[in-house]
């Protein structure tokens, strides 16, 4: 509930999300910081859970000593895929009522620097500006990737940002874009997206398959999306000679991946990306607005993604959900507007 404690302190209460241990979630009541020169108040419209960052910390799927132990600390406040609209600004590019993006946890209200947010162009409803986020980390991947116009990409894992990643690679002029899921359920999502091929199949045992879709060659880059230590071995042997594999999926257990001998044998490259890889012309502003000016444009197609739709209070519900049906889920999205 929203509530103004103070008029000369400027504070704000609000309502959020917060994991207290391992599969431990609840809603809870919180204050925000008085809004300074610079900042703008947002009341959340929606915010999409990142299904496969919050399945890990939830579930605390990570190998103790890795970047996952060190940042899992509690209580930890999950999500980073909000959208809403400005109640208050002290800025002079946002006012209130205008429809922005930023990068907030699951909660009904946030305050943070103008500079940070992304309006929402008039055409591009909430429930598809949510994919903002995810979208740019899938973009890492693309830059990581260095699509040509013609080039064939296989994507390993259809889940959000395998779709994301299907988009950007469909977006660039790839030709042959191959998705492989187990989950059959995911590849209609993924041929909507761009997908030339879809594949339902364990990566395992996909590449004949792979062979058939991309007349009789291994495609120049593989994305592996699923943050699945199991996979990375696989991928190295469905790049082509000279290749590139590209680690866009963050696994909790790197001591699991397994180097083969196609690096060495057939000159395979591989890159990991993650979120933080900002560079000077590539921030979050900046890829943001590529993201909304082509979703915008009917170049980047979202509709579909989401599948199913959370009230804050039934966030045990929402994981337990996650967590049961994997393979049926896709966008999981919190709807905040009810919270005043």
């Amino acid at each position: 509930m929203l509530a103004r404690m103070s008029a000369s302190k400027n504070t704000t209460s609000g309502r959020r999300l917060s994991f207290q241990g391992k599969q431990q979630v609840q809603i809870e009541p919180f204050e925000l910081p008085p809004l300074q020169e610079g900042e703008v108040l947002i009341k959340t419209a929606f915010a999409l859970m990142s299904t496969g960052t919050e399945n890990i910390v939830f579930n605390r799927l990570f190998e103790p000593g890795t970047h996952w132990d060190n940042w899992v600390k509690y209580p930890f406040f999950p999500g980073y895929c909000a959208v809403g609209t400005v109640l208050e600004s002290r800025c002079g590019d946002l006012k209130p009522g205008d429809r922005v993006t930023a990068r907030s946890s699951h909660q009904s209200h946030w305050v943070c620097p103008a500079v940070g947010c992304s309006k929402i162009p008039d055409s591009v409803p909430f429930e598809n500006a949510h994919w903002f986020a995810l979208a740019k980390i899938a973009f890492h991947g693309a830059l990581a990737a260095g699509y040509q116009l013609g080039d064939s990409v296989l994507v390993i894992g259809a889940g959000p940002i395998g779709q994301m990643s299907i988009r950007w690679a469909n977006a660039a002029g790839a030709t042959s874009i191959i998705a492989v899921d187990s989950a059959a359920e995911r590849l209609s999502m993924a041929a909507a997206g761009g997908a030339t091929a879809t594949i339902s199949a364990p990566i395992a045992e996909a590449k004949e398959a792979i062979l058939a879709a991309n007349k009789g060659k291994l495609p120049r880059l593989v994305i592996d999306s699923t943050g699945n230590e199991k996979v990375f071995a696989a991928a190295l042997g469905l790049a082509d000679k000279f290749g590139k594999v590209v680690l866009l999926g963050d696994t909790g257990t790197p001591s699991k991946q397994q180097l083969t001998s196609d690096v060495i044998m057939r000159g395979i490259t591989i890159v990991g990306t993650h979120d933080s890889h900002e560079t000077e012309e590539w921030t979050t502003a900046t890829i943001t607005e590529l993201f909304l000016t082509l979703a915008a444009s009917g170049r980047f197609s979202l509709e579909g993604l989401n599948t199913h739709f959370f009230k804050p209070a039934d966030c045990v519900q929402a994981y337990e959900t996650v967590n049961r049906e994997r393979a049926r889920t896709m966008g999981v999205v919190f709807d905040w507007r009810e919270e005043a």
